[in-house]
């Protein structure tokens, strides 16, 4: 299973590809993709944001749902899916918190 993310140009947030073909700042709204074809074609929708200087560096990334939760495979895509680890008061993190 994959998610598209990327970086929003205006301000560096990372986001990832929603269901309505959006940026969402929430892994946990982000479309899983299935197939190949599935991938192929948010990439696609990436490449096009891409394009309208919506987003920089799009790239595909696997994951697991456990519990109900989208996770990351990889360390490097669980801290930019949680914000910052040397300031936490920063971040995503802080957002979590006072939700």
């Amino acid at each position: 299973m994959k998610v598209v993310t990327a970086n929003r140009l205006l301000d560096g947030e990372v986001v990832w590809l929603g269901a309505d073909e959006n940026w969402v700042g929430d892994l946990a709204r982000a479309k899983l993709l299935e197939t190949k074809e599935d991938v192929a074609a948010a990439m696609a929708t990436a490449q096009q944001s891409i394009a309208d200087r919506e987003v920089v560096e799009a790239y595909d990334v696997d994951v697991v749902s456990e519990e109900g939760r989208i996770t990351p495979k990889r360390l490097r895509e669980r801290i930019r899916a949680a914000g910052p680890t040397i300031l936490p008061d920063l971040g995503k993190q802080t957002r979590a918190a006072t939700a």
